[in-house]
């Protein structure tokens, strides 16, 4: 697999929606909480929309054996809430990310017995304890844009190959 599409494999996995597997919908158009999933920042996001940017910070190359290799990569997602509540609250747009933010662990944690992400990777997030969550503090943010943000990060594996 290249590395160069994986950005896009974990985007197409977020973004996807089968209401037959238990997994929560992402996209507003599923019955999800946000209006963008996609990978890759655009040059100029959409304004007051809740949006999901997959990035990748980095990528590991391990390797094992005499030629085995195994390339990890290290996803970021960038979340951006709006600031908009028909009560003028800040608290309940900032419980409604928290609400948004478990439906992508959700998604992310994968299917019971299946972390390949629909066999996209070898593993995704195998490890629990290597899942960070960093929510920007709302004080800050609320202020000069009226959005909340927040980051996931998480490793993806992808096959072991030999070069």
């Amino acid at each position: 697999m290249s590395t160069a599409d994986a950005v896009a494999r974990e985007a197409a996995w977020l973004a996807a929606y089968d209401p037959t597997d238990g997994l929560p919908a992402l996209l507003r158009t599923s019955g999800g909480p946000f209006d963008v999933v996609q990978a890759y920042l655009p040059r100029t996001p959409p304004a007051r929309r809740a949006c999901l940017f997959v990035l990748r910070s980095g990528i590991h190359v391990e390797r094992f054996g005499f030629n085995r290799k195994i390339n990890h990569h290290t996803f970021s997602l960038r979340i951006t809430w709006p600031q908009s509540s028909g009560t003028g609250q800040a608290e309940s747009v900032q419980s409604d990310l928290d609400e948004a933010v478990d439906l992508i662990l959700q998604r992310v944690n994968g299917l019971f017995g299946d972390k390949t992400h629909g066999a996209r990777f070898l593993s995704v997030a195998e490890n629990p304890m290597d899942i960070d969550v960093q929510f920007d503090d709302p004080d800050i943010t609320l202020q000069p844009r009226a959005d909340l943000t927040a980051r996931i990060t998480y490793q993806g594996d992808d096959q072991d190959y030999t070069s």
